[in-house]
C-alpha cells in the first residue's frame, strides 16, 4: 500500500529579526498558533505523519505547546528531528565561531532517516491558506517519477509585509508551469505602490557598494518555502550540501537555501518541478508588528474556514 505524504514543519529557526521564538506565538481567536491552522489543513488534505524540524533545546517547549497535543489526533503520527549545525560530511570541520543554522536546504537534509515517503516541507511560521494542501497533496500523493518535484507558487503582492523587508524565491517558468530557475533575493519590500528588489552593487567608478532599486512585477510567482519532494532529494541534498561547504564553509552567516539547491538540480537536469499556483494570500510573523495582520486574517476566516473552537482539540 502506497503511503500517505508526510508533513515536514522547518522550525529551528529562532526568528532575529522577530525577537523571539515565533513559531509558539498565539495568533488564533482561542490561542491557536500558525503550525496548528497548517495542520488543520494538511490533515484535511489527507496528509498521515508530521515531522517537526527544531532545534534538540526546543524539544520539550514544542512536545508540551503542539506536539504532545497533535500526537492524540487520529490518523496522524507525530516526528522530531533535530537540526544541528555541526551535523555536516566527514572532511569538513565547523568553524569555530559558528552559531547560525545552516538553511532550509539543510533542514530537510535533517529528516534523512526519518522519511521515505513522498513529502511536503513548509515553514512553521508561515501561513499559506486551506485550498494550497489539497493542491499539492493530490500530484504529490500520485507521483511515481523519483525526480519529479513539486512547488506551490505564490503571487508576490500577496506575500509582502508592510513592517519592513521580505526574502523570496522568484521564479521564472516554462509554458507547461515547469521551473526554469529560482532566484533568491533576499531584500524586497513594497515602496509608495511598488514592489523593489533592494540590492548592493559595486560601482566601478566610485570603487563603492551602492544600494540599487530593481522594480519587480506585481502578479510575478514566488516561492514561499512550501516544497513537496520524493525521498530522491536527500541523496542530491547530500551533495549540494558538499558544494555549498566547499564555496562557503568560512562565511559565518551562509545558509544552504532550498531555492538554491534545486536550482543546481534543474539546471544540471537530474530533476523537474512543476509550480503549483495558487490564489492564496500568505500570512507570517517576520516582524513583531506583523503578528497583529495575521491574527485580524485567521480571526477573520473563523467560523467560515475554521471551526469556531481550539482547531486541534
Amino acid at each position: 500500500m502506497k503511503k500517505r505524504p508526510t508533513l515536514v514543519i522547518m522550525a529551528a529557526g529562532m526568528g532575529s529579526r522577530y525577537g523571539g521564538l515565533k513559531q509558539i506565538d498565539p495568533v488564533g481567536l482561542n490561542g491557536e498558533i500558525i503550525m496548528d491552522y497548517s495542520i488543520y489543513d494538511a490533515r484535511l488534505a489527507g496528509f498521515g505523519k508530521v515531522v517537526f524540524v527544531i532545534k534538540e533545546e526546543f524539544y520539550d517547549i514544542f512536545k508540551e505547546k503542539i506536539g504532545d497535543r497533535i500526537s492524540k489526533l487520529e490518523n496522524i503520527e507525530v516526528k522530531y528531528v533535530f537540526q544541528d549545525i555541526k551535523s555536516i560530511p566527514e572532511g569538513y570541520k565547523l568553524p569555530q565561531d559558528r552559531i547560525k543554522p545552516w538553511g532550509t536546504g539543510h533542514a530537510i537534509l535533517s529528516c534523512k532517516g526519518a522519511i521515505d515517503e513522498p513529502f511536503v516541507v513548509i515553514n512553521a511560521d508561515d501561513f499559506y491558506g486551506s485550498t494550497t494542501y489539497k493542491l499539492i497533496y493530490d500530484e504529490l500523493a500520485n507521483q511515481t517519477d523519483e525526480y519529479r518535484y513539486y512547488m506551490v507558487g505564490f503571487q508576490l503582492d500577496k506575500t509582502i509585509s508592510k513592517n519592513g523587508s521580505v526574502a523570496r524565491g522568484i521564479c521564472k517558468l516554462d509554458k507547461e508551469s515547469n521551473l526554469i530557475t529560482v532566484e533568491e533575493k533576499t531584500q524586497i519590500e513594497e515602496i509608495s505602490g511598488t514592489i523593489y528588489s533592494i540590492e548592493d552593487r559595486y560601482n566601478s567608478l566610485t570603487e563603492k557598494n551602492e544600494s540599487i532599486k530593481l522594480e519587480l512585477e506585481r502578479k510575478m510567482p514566488v516561492s514561499m518555502n512550501i516544497w513537496g519532494f520524493m525521498p530522491s532529494i536527500f541523496e542530491e541534498l547530500e551533495l549540494e550540501f558538499e558544494k555549498f561547504l566547499d564555496e562557503n564553509i568560512e562565511d559565518l552567516k551562509s545558509e544552504f537555501y532550498i531555492p538554491s539547491a534545486v536550482d543546481n538540480l534543474i539546471k544540471s537536469k537530474k530533476a523537474t518541478m512543476k509550480v503549483i499556483k495558487t490564489k492564496e494570500k500568505w500570512y507570517g510573523v517576520t516582524y513583531q508588528q506583523d503578528k497583529k495582520d495575521v491574527s485580524e486574517a485567521l480571526k477573520s476566516m473563523t467560523p467560515s474556514i475554521y471551526p469556531d473552537r481550539y482547531i486541534n482539540s
